[in-house]
């Protein structure tokens, strides 16, 4: 907690001085109310006429209850401020981490995980601030000041409050040592439900394709019931403290009565009266000392959940960046476009098999490069790399003439058009989506947007709506098809204009006319750039500079189309399984 107080801003500090100087006026107005009642009893001593001076004090009382009411809501809406400044500066912490993260970073916590914390975790946080900011400063200052009035009065009093305040720390021991290693779970059994939900629901087709609903409703059923038996457990025992507040505040009033009645006996009738207006002040100060101990009872319920979310929010806040951010911010060399690999071998984290084993290539500006394999091979590895979404275990991989580690990320994404593997598309319009993100080069205007869409041949389904370029698009873009979608995606990197255009398998969810209307385009309007083509269909890279045929991570085959047909085996099964014997022969004739 103490690390996310320090995220607070210097007007929540001075919210948080003001908060504690109205609560300390509060607290000195609550007690005041003890100290009226021992001056009306003192006056009803008297034989002389003081009811006006009884009516005076009465004011006071309710001018004393009153603006204790009054600095009460104000305090409240300094600590709905506090609070809600701090859950916005911890949920943007946690967000700008994120996107810090790689995808190795990411599967250190999970999906699932990262969204509880960012959400739920942040709220109860949240949460505790508005509610417990006020109780956390009020109740220790009202017991103590409570305490310190009565502490001299009898002891035999002293000892049955001594007695209750022991008796509420046990129960508060039994609390702390049961219920909260059980709420320290909840979190995480969330983090499971939130898990099985939205594999659920991103997968429901499939669910209900292979008719799975009634297994995935027994693994909800199970993530549901872990998380009920443990809050069950755990609210069943933080339970045990109203009761116990409660039996505690009857036997303290009956017990302080009690011991009252039992000095009074035997005492003049001047001081009877003396005495019982000692003990009415006592039990009002006893009911102070109860009901501080009451609002600690609502942090006590409220804390365990809010320790586990803040340790779980620091972990990701702490959390190392497993890629350092390089220092060169922009390349000003001549060398543009160019894409080199020299021995680059990558294997994924907690993986003893290399998925991609000595690399070696280049690209120069303006040429198309195709990768092609088998399913496995190590295809969309191996681009990633490029982009550093991944980093290299051993070698380098430079873009025009500079190590990817060393260049800082904005400067090295600026130069890469990105087309991945799954078509990715968010919530907003047609036009959000193609000019997304930042680029070094000048704005994405409405006649870029037109022309990226033009020459990924979506004009069709896009300029023809009335909206047009302003057409909403859903969230995932899930009222578009899965080919209006890849073309979508290739219109954002080719809007950027960049210096390299990677397509990893992007060609694959298109028919083979507008496949080949694409590639005609981008040969033509796109002659300066550097194209990385993943393909899995031989009539996609047959004109390319260059092809890379992968096999378990290792190149086995590295040329044109046509010195590839005659040198390496693994393309020629390819060409075999999609060319038809008169193809093959004109390509062998024709070369």
């Amino acid at each position: 907690m103490i690390k996310l107080f320090k995220k607070l801003k210097k007007r929540d500090w001075f919210l948080i001085a003001v908060a504690v100087v109205l609560i300390a006026v509060q607290v000195v107005l609550d007690l005041s109310i003890p100290e009226y009642m021992t001056e009306i009893t003192s006056l009803v001593q008297t034989n002389e006429d003081v009811v006006n001076q009884i009516q005076s004090i009465g004011f006071k009382m309710i001018a004393s209850s009153l603006g204790s009411v009054i600095l009460a809501v104000i305090v409240g809406y300094i600590a709905a401020n506090i609070s809600a400044s701090l859950g916005r500066t911890t949920r943007q912490a946690l967000f700008e981490k994120v996107n810090e993260f790689t995808t190795h970073d990411v599967g250190q916590f999970s999906i699932p995980s990262l969204i509880t914390r960012t959400t739920t975790d942040s709220t109860q946080i949240q949460l505790f601030i508005a509610i417990g900011l006020q109780i956390a400063i009020k109740s220790p200052l009202l017991a103590i000041a409570s305490i310190s009035r009565i502490i001299d009065h009898s002891w035999q009093w002293t000892a049955l409050i001594a007695s209750g305040i022991l008796f509420l720390l046990v129960i508060i021991l039994i609390i702390v040592v049961f219920a909260i290693p059980k709420f320290n779970k909840v979190q995480k059994l969330t983090d499971n439900i939130n898990r099985i939900m939205r594999e659920s629901l991103t997968g429901i087709n499939v669910v209900r394709a292979y008719n799975a609903e009634s297994y995935q409703e027994k693994k909800f059923e199970k993530a549901s019931s872990d998380l009920a038996e443990n809050n069950l457990f755990g609210t069943r025992v933080v339970g045990l403290l109203h009761p116990s507040l409660n039996f505690a505040m009857s036997v303290m009033s009956i017990g302080i009565y009690w011991i009252g009645a039992y000095l009074i006996n035997g005492l003049s009738a001047s001081d009877q009266l003396v005495q019982f207006s000692n003990m009415v002040v006592y039990s009002a100060y006893a009911l102070q000392i109860i009901a501080s101990f009451m609002l600690m009872s609502i942090l006590l319920v409220l804390l365990p959940r809010v320790k586990v979310s803040a340790n779980r929010i620091n972990e990701v806040l702490d959390a190392p960046i497993s890629m350092e951010n390089g220092t060169i911010n922009n390349n000003v060399s001549n060398y543009q476009g160019i894409v080199e690999f020299k021995d680059v071998c990558f294997t994924y984290p907690d993986n003893a098999q290399p998925a991609l084993k000595n690399i070696n290539f280049t690209i120069n500006k303006g040429e198309t490069l195709a990768i092609i394999g088998a399913t496995g091979s190590g295809k969309t590895t191996l681009v990633n790399l490029i982009p550093r979404l991944y980093e290299v275990t051993s070698g380098s991989v430079y873009v025009d003439g500079v190590d990817v580690n060393d260049y800082y990320e904005e400067s090295l994404y600026s130069k890469i058009g990105y087309v991945s593997q799954k078509a990715m598309l968010f919530s907003g319009t047609v036009a959000d989506n193609i000019d997304f993100g930042q680029t070094f080069n000048d704005k994405i205007t409405e006649e870029r947007i037109t022309d990226a869409l033009e020459l990924c041949q979506s004009a069709n389904f896009v300029l023809n709506k009335p909206e047009g370029i302003q057409s909403p698009v859903a969230q995932l873009g899930t009222n578009f098809s899965g080919g209006q979608k890849q073309r979508l995606s290739m219109a954002r990197a080719i809007a950027r204009d960049p210096e390299i255009l990677i397509f990893d398998d992007s060609f694959s969810a298109l028919d083979y006319q507008t496949d080949q209307k694409i590639r005609q385009q981008l040969n033509q309007d796109f002659k300066e750039t550097t194209k990385i083509i993943i393909a899995q269909r031989i009539g996609t890279i047959l004109d390319a500079d260059q092809i890379i045929v992968l096999e378990n991570g290792e190149m086995v085959g590295h040329g044109k189309h046509s010195e590839l047909l005659k040198t390496c085996s693994v393309y020629q099964e390819i060409a075999k399984s999609q060319l038809s014997k008169e193809e093959l022969e004109d390509e062998t004739t024709r070369n």
